[in-house]
């Protein structure tokens, strides 16, 4: 049997997996001083994260929030191979930090005055509570980790922003946006499939009875869920710009076709069956259905991009 002898120069290079390289990550000092920094701030603001845990889970409309810093992690995790060793400060760190910081004080101390003492809300409380505190991460991560390193993890932080829980006034406006736009669209669609129909505003008058596409039927948080969805499959899947935008611009449309759709089966349901219809599952249960129907054709689009973009890569 032949014996190999292997050279110093080839035991160098291990590739991206490398044991060693990978600690040497978790041993940087700025990497630990912002560990640290997250641990301390999250500590000083216990009290109203807290809070804030208390409240996601009980609302409906933001209980994703829970999982958005674990995904910002994971978003970040993909980016370890690839962040560059050399972190010096800058003036663009610098500035950057400090218009952050501007920004977590302006969410501390002016939100209760622009809002008005009288409109301010329990929903607006914890709105201003965490977005003192992503924008406090976001700062943490220019003081500690660097202009360079943000720059490659601008989404992952970015993303950190979709703990904010929507405000009174921005859940309002985008309630009454798709709630307008389904029962337009439903009207449309009970028309066009023959049904008997006379629309005023939300409220339609069917045979047998009348229905109303009210604001918690507007399906705002499947708008927002898909919304999200969307975004981590645009950064994993997608590189064109353009792609990305599309794939965005599908949301809202496909939130509005969705609730028209589930307006008119369960007007369709009944009218055939009979108006005890407006209690069956498909109404008080049936969101996750019409939910999963509308992430089909965002995957399928996804895809689509995903194929061209590997295309023109292989032609170039």
């Amino acid at each position: 049997m032949e014996e190999r002898h292997i050279s110093p120069e080839s035991e160098i290079t291990l590739g991206p997996l490398d044991v060693d390289a990978t600690a040497a990550w978790w041993s940087d000092r700025r990497l630990i001083g912002y560990f640290l920094y997250v641990g301390i701030l999250s500590l000083a603001c216990c009290g109203p994260l807290v809070e804030l845990t208390r409240y996601a889970l009980k609302e409906e409309l933001h209980s994703h929030i829970l999982l958005i810093p674990l995904i910002s992690i994971y978003l970040a995790a993909l980016k370890l191979d690839s962040l560059p060793r050399d972190r010096r400060g800058s003036v663009a760190g610098a500035v950057g930090g400090t218009l952050i910081l501007t920004l977590a004080a302006a969410s501390l101390f002016l939100g209760p005055v622009l809002a008005g003492a009288a409109a301010w809300s329990h929903n607006d409380a914890m709105t201003q509570v965490a977005a003192c505190y992503a924008l406090l991460l976001v700062a943490g991560g220019f003081a500690f980790l660097g202009v360079s390193w943000m720059r490659l993890l601008a989404f992952p932080f970015a993303f950190l922003m979709f703990i904010v829980p929507l405000p009174d006034i921005a859940v309002g406006y985008f309630e009454d946006l798709l709630m307008r736009a389904s029962a337009w669209l439903a009207h449309v669609l009970f028309q066009w499939t023959g049904t008997p129909v006379f629309r005023n505003e939300q409220v339609m008058e069917l045979p047998g009875m009348t229905l109303e596409v009210a604001r918690n039927c507007s399906g705002i948080r499947s708008s927002l869920v898909l919304l999200i969805t969307s975004l981590i499959a645009s950064y994993l899947f997608l590189s064109s710009s353009w792609h990305r935008a599309l794939l965005l611009a599908m949301v809202i449309p496909l939130g509005i076709v969705r609730n028209a759709i589930r307006v008119l089966v369960i007007g369709l349901l009944c009218v055939r069956h009979g108006p005890q219809m407006i209690d069956s599952w498909i109404h008080h249960r049936g969101g996750p259905l019409f939910f999963a129907v509308s992430l089909a054709p965002l995957f399928l689009a996804a895809a689509w991009f995903r194929r061209r973009e590997t295309r023109a890569a292989r032609r170039d």
